[in-house]
């Protein structure tokens, strides 16, 4: 914590290195105040990492704010004393900030990745104080740019700062006491906006241990933490596809445990993700509905991070998950959901999931059951895509969240002779909160273009893939040829759909048309010097519906 004593301290070591970028800004016109607590309340539910043509299509779907991420490393012009930072890039972001502001959001705005590559305050050799001057010459020139913004705009200091140890968060207290002062210099409305501090890591148990807030300072001041948890479901580590109920208890007690240290302190999810293309439908769809309606029943505001990659297409303009989005929003209104069941036993050999009716190929079309967990809710009304209804009774039959399709719906899309893949999404509509979507699949196994090859190193390997249905692989497993796990042999103590699988992104990966192997992968089988027999699995993860692939050196 930085005292009183603390804050002459740093006024007498920052104070002479103003008069090197700028005066003091003065800002026309009004400035009206509002408390930490107002502005989270104001910013729920907020989004992350959104291009300035998008501000408007982020507004119109519901969002009321933008966490800005600014990356200031590749810009500065001068060294130290100064740092100045290059003007048309702060000008750059200005733009932007009022961009978003045209647009009726409110707006967060950071230092990002500068975090882990000049203000790394947990390096080796890590020169403190020349990171000290930097982050207050930084933010002493962005708060004379933003000075005058309304206060809409909130500053954050610093992007997920790494911290290993009590002394190392200790100094990031320090840190978030310069920011305040930095802004405090720069003039302007900077002494009355809010501001989101940071805890090492932006890690809700590390910010529980060791965040301590600076004093001497008059900002309205919230607290920031990011939650990705549980990490393997979220990145789909060791070939998991299941949100089990142990998960969802684990989620409610962390979000529980950072408000029951903060009881009094605004706070605000500044990143949480759950992302389409590596989640399965039912289980992602659960967790962004206990992740904000556990933040709202705190008073904590979310904002979900999307890389231009997980769900807004900022080309088509096009949600790849409508129900996320819309159990996004109800929940952080207070709405209650209804939500497909789908497997939660991680134990199990096989996963079912009611956002989907499968249809095997060749089998004969029967009447099939999806259940949805309706939460106080009624069904109102099943319809296809296209907005035609399906008749109770003849269709479908409901008794409470049990709904059984009829053989005879079912057939108009399921034969031996209609191609495989999605053949109709039905919209499942409630009598409140966010509408279910069922995804009518005929599937058959895909087919590889390959199914083996000799490991080279140094590249991604690409297999090409004809999908059959789900056009998304699953999961990956990695076995060596001669029975040892290619990676993570503790694995074998997890369930039949982990035990030697792979990881999502760092060891495999997929697009339109292809499988992959990455580099790091394609690496380890020629460092073991066995060949390794990659399975895939695909959705409806179920015995049969599963590819090989062998690598030989």
């Amino acid at each position: 914590m930085i005292g009183p004593t603390g804050v002459l301290a740093l006024a007498h070591t920052f104070g002479l290195l103003q008069s090197s970028v700028l005066a003091a800004v003065e800002c026309t016109g009004t400035f009206k105040p509002i408390s930490a607590s107002e502005y989270v309340a104001a910013i729920n539910p907020g989004w992350n990492l959104v291009q300035a043509v998008t501000f408007q299509d982020i507004k119109a779907a519901g969002f009321k704010s933008v966490r800005i991420p600014v990356t200031y490393a590749d810009h500065f012009t001068g060294t130290s004393p100064g740092w100045a930072i290059n003007g048309g890039w702060l000008q750059r972001v200005s733009d932007v900030v009022d961009m978003a502001l045209d647009a009726g959001l409110y707006v967060l705005t950071n230092v990002h990745h500068d975090s882990w590559q000049w203000a790394d305050i947990s390096a080796a050799g890590a020169n403190v104080t020349a990171i000290e001057e930097r982050m207050y010459q930084t933010w002493l020139q962005i708060g004379q740019k933003l000075g005058c913004k309304s206060s809409s705009v909130a500053f954050e200091p610093i992007n997920e700062p790494p911290i290993n140890t009590e002394e190392q968060a200790a100094e990031l207290n320090k840190i978030n006491g310069i920011f305040l002062k930095a802004l405090k210099d720069a003039g302007g409305f900077n002494t009355q906006r809010v501001v989101t501090l940071v805890g090492p890591n932006m890690d809700s148990i590390k910010t529980s241990q060791w965040f301590e807030a600076p004093t001497g300072y008059e900002n309205p001041w919230a607290l920031q933490y990011h939650y990705y948890s549980p990490y393997d479901f979220i990145f789909s580590a060791w070939g998991k596809t299941i949100l089990s109920a142990d998960d969802i208890a684990a989620v409610e007690k962390d979000i529980e445990n950072i408000r029951a240290n903060f009881t009094d302190v605004p706070l605000v999810i500044g990143e949480f993700d759950a992302s389409p293309i590596n989640t399965e439908p039912a289980a992602r769809r659960k967790y962004m509905d206990v992740v904000v309606q556990k933040a709202k029943q705190l008073n904590t505001a979310v904002m979900v991070w999307d890389n231009g990659l997980d769900h807004f297409d900022r080309n088509t303009k096009q949600w790849k998950d409508p129900q996320s989005l819309q159990i996004l929003l109800n929940a952080a209104a207070g709405v209650t959901n209804s939500l497909a069941d789908y497997t939660t036993d991680a134990s199990v050999d096989e996963q079912s999931s009611s956002a989907y009716v499968f249809h095997k190929v060749g089998d004969a079309v029967s009447d099939q059951k999806i259940s949805i967990s309706l939460n106080g809710n009624t069904l109102k009304s099943i319809a296809t895509e296209d907005g035609k209804p399906l008749t109770p009774s003849t269709d479908y039959v409901a008794s409470g969240g049990d709904i059984t399709l009829k053989s005879s719906f079912l057939s108009t899309y399921f034969s031996s002779p209609a191609a495989t893949g999605s053949k109709v999404n039905l919209t499942l509509t409630f009598s409140a909160g966010a509408t279910a979507a069922v995804n009518v699949v005929q599937w058959d196994v895909p087919k590889l273009g390959l199914t083996s090859s000799k490991a080279v190193a140094g590249a991604d390997l690409r297999i090409p893939v004809t999908w059959a249905g789900v056009n998304q692989p699953a999961a990956v497993k990695m076995r060596r040829n001669d029975g040892i796990y290619l990676f993570d042999d503790w694995t074998q103590y997890l369930g039949p759909l982990q035990a030697a699988y792979g990881t999502y992104s760092g060891q495999w990966n997929w697009d339109g048309n292809s499988l992959i192997l990455t580099a790091s992968t394609v690496n380890a089988v020629i460092a073991a010097g066995v060949s390794t027999t990659f399975t895939f699995d695909f959705f409806p993860r179920v015995p049969g519906n599963s590819l090989n692939y062998t690598l030989t050196v």
